[in-house]
């Protein structure tokens, strides 16, 4: 088991350095273009078409590191003017509904990523993107999340501190 929770956290621990590293491309590509811009010269069509993609997986396979680290956005004006014991009621439910809204989506993502490949589906703008290549994404992190999500659920650690604020 120990074995198995080591794998899961590399692989949770790798999508988030994707997604960062996806950021720094965003980065770069934006730069690059604007200064292609500037200098009169059209800005390559892979250009924009890979930051659009990097977008989403930056977006999708950073969110279930997020929501480990707590990092996601949430707002506890309501959970700290709760009672201890409620809060972690109120926590748990919470988490509990993400959970579910996580694997339906997850759900939802598996069945478009299958229907893409067999529709054998392409993303046609500056080259042909297999559509299931973007479209992966989906189950993968929803279904991270849900465990993610789970671990505020079943777990020690609450979703919520009950501090109402930024705290950094």
């Amino acid at each position: 088991m120990r074995h198995l929770i080591r794998i899961y956290d590399g692989l949770l621990s790798l999508m988030a350095l994707i997604a960062a590293m996806t950021l720094v491309w965003l980065m770069v590509s934006v730069v690059i273009s604007v200064m292609m811009r500037n200098f009169g010269i059209q800005p390559f069509a892979w250009l924009f078409t890979s930051s659009e993609y990097g977008l989403l997986y930056m977006t999708m396979l950073g969110a279930p590191w997020l929501v480990r680290e707590k990092g996601h956005v949430h707002i506890e004006l309501v959970t700290a003017a709760l009672p201890p014991a409620l809060r972690r009621i109120v926590s748990r439910l919470v988490a509990g509904l993400c959970v579910a809204v996580s694997l339906i989506l997850a759900w939802y993502g598996l069945e478009l990523f299958l229907t893409n490949i067999e529709r054998n589906d392409f993303d046609v703008r500056a080259y042909f993107y297999p559509r299931w290549l973007l479209t992966i994404t989906f189950p993968v992190a929803f279904s991270f999340m849900a465990v993610e999500f789970a671990r505020f659920v079943f777990g020690s650690e609450l979703m919520h501190s009950g501090e109402a604020g930024i705290h950094e």
